[in-house]
This record gives structure tokens, C-alpha cells and sequence, in this order.
């Protein structure tokens, strides 16, 4: 029987944790699979994005291994890189050493309040107990005027093409997670939390509840993936 990686309440950070502690040394190859690459050119879109500038910086909430945070730090930004898995924080230090990478809750940062000018997140926000909190923390250490990008799976508004893509979620992409990870919940994980996450339309609205400024919403294929955007008042 397979481990159920998506809990509710308090042993939620706590299996969340368990489950990319698991993954660390696969997750770079699956993301290139179940995605066919192309989370390289939505990485690459928020960059651009970001506008982030040489001198500027920035922080990379739920970095992973890395990958945002090491194309922002190549535009000449100084970059802090923020995960609570350790596994996948050493992946990210063997990677660049020009870092300051740091293990970190995102619920309860470490980190003084208006510091960056950037603050990202890709594939975060969904894993989180709280996302109305971890909202909370990044406009917290975000400057005045400052810039926040979200990369996260969508939920498309067409629902016959909402009914197709979770299909792909459910069937395809957990036998990735057995024949990689030895483990189909591992990747089984992404529609469960997906299926509790408000999605791109309802984060919108909230960012602007919030009082942000410029808040925008890119979608990719028909919404399957999605950038939420805005800036600090």
C-alpha cells in the first residue's frame, strides 16, 4: 500500500517535508518529464517577468534545487534561496555557491520585513498549510514597490480541458513517480494538493484583497500552468 503524502492540518509542513525529502535526488529529471521541458521556459517567463535588475535583491521562496533562483542570481542579482528541505538545498548549494541559500519555513520567515525587491516562488505556494499566510510572509519581506511572482500549477477554466489535464495528473504522472521515485504517491501528491488549492483566478483576487498593485494572472496552455503577479503598495 502506498504512502498518502496530502494531509490536512498541523502534520501537513511535516509530510510535505517528508515527501520532497524523498524526491531531491529525482526531482530535476521528473520535472523534465512530466512537463516535456517546458517548466524551463515558464521559469525562464518569470524571470522576464521580474524585471529583476543587476544590484536588486531578490529571494526564492521554496527554492528546490535551485533552479529560479540561480537564472535571477545570472542577471546579476543578490539572491537568497529559501527551501525546508535539506536534501533539496544541498542539491541547490552543488549547483551555485554564489547563493545564500537558507532552510526556512515559509510561514514564519527569518528574515527582516521590507528586504527584497524580488520575492519568487514556483511550485510553493500550493505545498503550503496556509497560502493565505505564506501571501502574507512574502509581502511581508518584500519592499515597497517590490515585485511577486508565482509559478504554480492551474486550474483551467474550461472544464473539459480542466477534466483532461487531471486526468494527465492522475494516471500519467504518478507512474513517472513509480518508475523514478519507486513511489506513484510521490507524484499522486500534485493533484491531491491541487484539488485544495483555490488556483490562479482565486489567488488573483486575493492579491488584490491585499491591497497589491499591477495584478495580473499568465496562463499557459489553456491555464495548466500559471504566473500570478504583483507588486507591493
Amino acid at each position: 500500500m502506498t504512502e498518502s503524502y496530502y494531509v490536512q492540518g498541523q502534520d501537513r509542513s511535516r509530510k510535505v517535508r517528508q515527501l520532497f525529502d524523498a524526491i531531491a535526488n529525482r526531482y530535476d529529471l521528473i520535472n523534465d518529464l512530466q512537463s516535456f521541458g517546458l517548466h524551463r521556459f515558464w521559469k525562464n517567463e518569470l524571470i522576464r517577468m521580474s524585471k529583476i535588475r543587476a544590484g536588486e535583491n531578490a529571494l526564492d521562496l521554496c527554492t528546490g534545487t535551485g533552479d529560479i533562483a540561480i537564472k535571477i542570481a545570472a542577471r546579476g542579482a543578490e539572491v537568497t534561496g529559501c527551501d525546508f528541505s535539506e536534501p533539496m538545498l544541498a542539491k541547490a548549494r552543488l549547483r551555485c555557491s554564489n547563493i545564500n541559500w537558507i532552510a526556512g519555513d515559509a510561514l514564519n520567515l527569518s528574515l527582516p520585513d521590507n528586504s527584497f525587491d524580488v520575492v519568487s516562488s514556483g511550485y510553493g505556494l500550493r505545498n503550503l498549510a496556509d497560502f493565505r499566510k505564506g501571501l502574507d510572509e512574502m509581502l511581508r519581506v518584500l519592499k515597497p514597490k517590490g515585485r511577486l511572482l508565482i509559478l504554480e500549477f492551474g486550474k483551467p477554466r474550461n472544464l473539459v480541458w480542466r477534466k483532461m489535464y487531471f486526468a494527465y495528473l492522475r494516471f500519467f504522472v504518478p507512474v513517472l513517480g513509480a518508475i523514478f521515485c519507486g513511489d506513484p504517491s510521490a507524484y499522486r501528491y500534485i493533484l491531491e494538493s491541487l484539488n485544495q488549492y483555490p488556483g490562479q483566478d482565486a489567488i488573483h483576487d486575493l492579491l488584490l484583497n491585499l491591497n497589491c498593485r499591477n495584478v495580473s494572472v499568465k496562463n499557459f496552455l489553456g491555464g495548466v500552468m500559471s504566473i500570478n503577479y504583483a507588486e507591493k503598495p
